[in-house]
């Protein structure tokens, strides 16, 4: 949170309208879920439960306040806690403060139904924001057509795309930059793209081994 926080700040000074973070940035992306057998993950499921966010609650609260204070209209990617599971969710809070929507990754990943439930379709939902009408998808819903054929046929004028972080190295950093350039040559929207970064320090943390390490960075 103070992350986020402090990034609004810095880019208010900069005159920033719109700032979009990466997918499930509060707390973080569930990088276990690549490396761990399911027999081993009930450890850093649990944190990551514990860690993630309830909407409303503390953290949709700051980080209205902080909109609303810099004018700024945000889209913030969250783990979302409710009723005991857990899901990926993309919130888009207006330059009011006011929360625009709340969206759920529709399928996610192979690997990440071990963390996330499912999402609705119903909420493939474009916002008239203070910038301007903003869709957002996260990672690999941009590689199903029919999600992003609701975009366009909603007028969207500012795609936001959010992907976890680049730990597949060059392959995974062309796709993302194909699907994106596709995304905005077929829609005629302008397309703002949010990926995280794992450091060497951070891939070790993730990795239990030294060749998973290499997998983490090559792709």
């Amino acid at each position: 949170m103070e992350k986020v926080l402090k990034a609004i700040a810095d880019a208010a000074k900069e005159g920033v309208q719109l700032i979009v973070f990466p997918e499930t940035f509060i707390p973080y992306y569930p990088y276990f879920s690549f490396v761990l057998p399911p027999v081993l993950m009930g450890k850093e499921h649990m944190k990551l439960y514990e860690e993630a966010v309830e909407v409303p609650g503390p953290v949709t609260e700051a980080v209205s306040r902080v909109a609303k204070r810099h004018q700024m209209v945000v889209v913030l990617g969250v783990n979302e806690r409710e009723n005991g599971s857990l899901y990926n969710t993309q919130l888009v809070f207006d330059a009011d403060g006011s929360c625009l929507l709340k969206r759920r990754k529709i399928t996610p990943t192979y690997h990440e139904r071990m963390v996330w439930g499912q999402g609705v379709g119903s909420v493939l939902q474009v916002c008239d924001s203070a910038v301007c009408r903003i869709g957002a998808l996260a990672w690999w819903e941009h590689d199903n057509p029919l999600a992003r054929y609701s975009r366009m046929a909603q007028q969207e004028q500012i795609h936001c795309a959010q992907f976890p972080g680049s730990m597949v190295g060059e392959i995974f950093a062309t796709q993302t930059e194909v699907t994106l350039k596709h995304h905005a040559l077929e829609s005629g929207c302008f397309v703002v793209n949010a990926t995280g970064w794992l450091t060497p320090e951070q891939i070790t943390e993730i990795a239990p081994s030294e060749a998973l390490e290499k997998v983490l960075s090559g792709g």
